[in-house]
C-alpha cells in the first residue's frame, strides 16, 4: 500500500476542505488523473493522482475538513513499480493555475532561510520553510520562525504553528470550545466565509482606519453602461495623483513600499461569500480591455473556476456594493494594503445650477484608508483625482 497525504496546496494553509470526490474505492486511476476538487481559503483546485494504480481506501468524505500532511488516499500499486512511483515527481495542477500539487509551489529561495543562531529549536544554520503570509503573520505576532514548531509538509511552518507560539495561539486554544448552547461542527464556517472571516479579524486588530465621503457627479456621461469600468479607470488616476495609497505597509519596520503597478483587486459577493479577484495592471489597460478582463473574472468567481494566482498580491480594492443596495459604507481595508474605495448606489440629488437647482446623477463613494502610513491630505486628493476623472463625459 501506498498512502497520500494531502499536500499543501500554497500559502501555507493548514487544512482544506473536500468539494467533492471524482474517484471511489476500488477505481483504477492514472497519473495525472483529477481526483478530487478541493477549497482552500477561496479557491476551489483540483487535487491529481500521484500514482498510476488502484484506489484502495478514502481517507475523507465530501465535506470533510482534511489537514495539510494528513492521510488523504491509499493506493495499490502495480507490482515491481512502488518504488519507481513513489520518485515520481508530483503531478502538477493545469496550467494557469499557480501551484504544484504535492510540494511548495516556488523555489527555495522564496520559501526558505537561515534559522538565527542559537535558536533554542533548530541547530544554527538549519533550513527554515515558511510562506510569505505566514512570515508577515510572525512579523506582526514578534514571533520568531525558529521557535515555531513546524508542522506543516516537509518542515513547513504554518499559520497555525505561528499562532500556537504567540499569545494569540493559546487564547484562541482557550477559546476553541464553542460557547453558545447549540453550536456544532456542523455551524463551523468554510471557504471562502472562514477565509473572510479571518481577514476581516485581522483587519480590526491590525489597521488604523479612517474613512472619508463623498459624491461624484455623473451627470455629464454620454454612456453609463460601465460604471465599474469608470471607476477602475478613476482610481488609476487617483493613484497617479497620490502613489502613496497603491501601496503595502509592514507595521515591524515599519515600512510603507509603494508599488509601481496597480493590481486591483474586485470583491465580488457570491453564494459561498465574499470572494475578491485581481485584475492585473489595470492602470495600464484600456477602457475595452477593462471590461473584457472584469467580465471574464466575475464570471470565473461565480463559477469557482478562479484560480489561487489570481487572488493573491493585489494592491488596492474597489467593492462596488451599490448595485444592490446602500450609499455610503465604511470598508474595511485588508493587510498589508493601506486603502479602499467603496461605491454605493447611484442617486438622484438636487444640486445646485449656475441659476437654479438641478437633479443630477451622482455617485457616493467611500474611501478607507490605513491612517498609519497615510495621511488624510492624501487620501482626500486621491479621492478628489478619482471625483475629477468620474466627472468627465466620457
Amino acid at each position: 500500500m501506498t498512502t497520500f497525504n494531502l499536500p499543501d496546496l500554497g500559502e501555507g494553509l493548514p487544512e482544506a476542505d473536500i468539494v467533492a470526490w471524482h474517484v471511489a474505492e476500488g477505481d483504477q486511476v492514472v497519473i495525472d488523473q483529477p481526483m478530487l476538487s478541493v477549497e482552500t481559503a477561496k479557491a476551489i483546485v483540483e487535487v491529481p493522482s500521484p500514482y498510476t494504480g488502484r484506489i484502495v481506501r478514502l481517507h475523507a468524505k465530501t465535506g470533510d475538513t482534511v489537514q495539510t500532511g494528513r492521510p488523504l488516499v491509499e493506493f495499490e500499486l502495480p507490482a515491481g513499480t512502488a518504488a519507481t512511483a513513489s520518485k515520481q515527481p508530483t503531478a502538477a495542477a493545469p496550467a494557469g493555475q499557480g501551484m504544484v500539487v504535492g510540494h511548495m509551489a516556488s523555489s527555495d529561495e522564496e520559501f526558505i532561510d537561515r534559522a538565527v543562531a542559537g535558536g533554542s529549536r533548530r541547530r544554527s544554520g538549519q533550513r527554515l520553510r515558511a510562506a510569505p503570509a505566514v512570515r508577515m503573520l510572525a512579523k506582526r505576532l514578534n514571533v520568531q520562525l525558529n521557535t515555531c514548531r513546524a508542522t506543516g509538509r516537509h518542515g513547513l511552518i504554518t499559520v497555525d504553528d505561528v499562532l500556537a507560539q504567540s499569545n494569540v495561539g493559546n487564547a484562541r486554544a482557550r477559546t476553541s470550545m464553542p460557547a453558545i448552547p447549540g453550536i456544532t461542527d456542523a455551524d463551523r464556517l468554510r471557504g471562502a466565509r472562514k477565509a473572510m472571516a479571518g481577514s476581516m479579524s485581522l483587519s480590526r486588530d491590525e489597521i488604523a482606519m479612517c474613512t472619508v465621503f463623498d459624491d461624484a457627479d455623473i451627470e455629464a456621461w454620454i454612456d453609463r453602461k460601465d460604471i465599474t469600468v469608470r471607476l477602475i479607470r478613476a482610481i488609476a488616476v487617483g493613484v497617479k495623483a497620490q502613489p502613496g495609497l497603491n501601496a503595502l505597509f509592514d507595521p515591524a519596520g515599519p515600512s510603507h513600499k509603494l508599488m509601481p503597478v496597480l493590481d486591483l483587486a474586485i470583491a465580488v459577493d457570491t453564494a459561498e461569500g465574499l470572494i475578491v479577484p485581481v485584475i492585473r495592471d489595470a492602470g495600464a489597460q484600456s477602457i475595452e480591455q477593462l471590461r473584457a478582463s472584469l467580465d471574464s473574472i466575475k464570471e470565473r468567481t461565480r463559477a469557482r473556476t478562479v484560480t489561487p494566482e489570481e487572488m493573491r498580491d493585489y494592491t488596492f480594492t474597489l467593492s462596488n456594493f451599490g448595485t444592490m443596495a446602500g450609499r455610503y459604507a465604511t470598508p474595511l481595508v485588508v493587510p498589508p494594503t493601506v486603502a479602499i474605495l467603496a461605491s454605493g448606489r447611484l442617486q438622484r440629488d438636487v444640486v445646485a445650477g449656475a441659476t437654479m437647482p438641478e437633479i443630477h446623477t451622482r455617485i457616493p463613494l467611500s474611501l478607507t484608508f490605513d491612517h498609519r502610513c497615510i495621511t488624510g491630505g492624501e487620501a482626500c486628493r486621491f479621492l478628489g483625482a478619482v471625483i475629477a476623472d468620474l466627472a468627465l463625459p466620457r
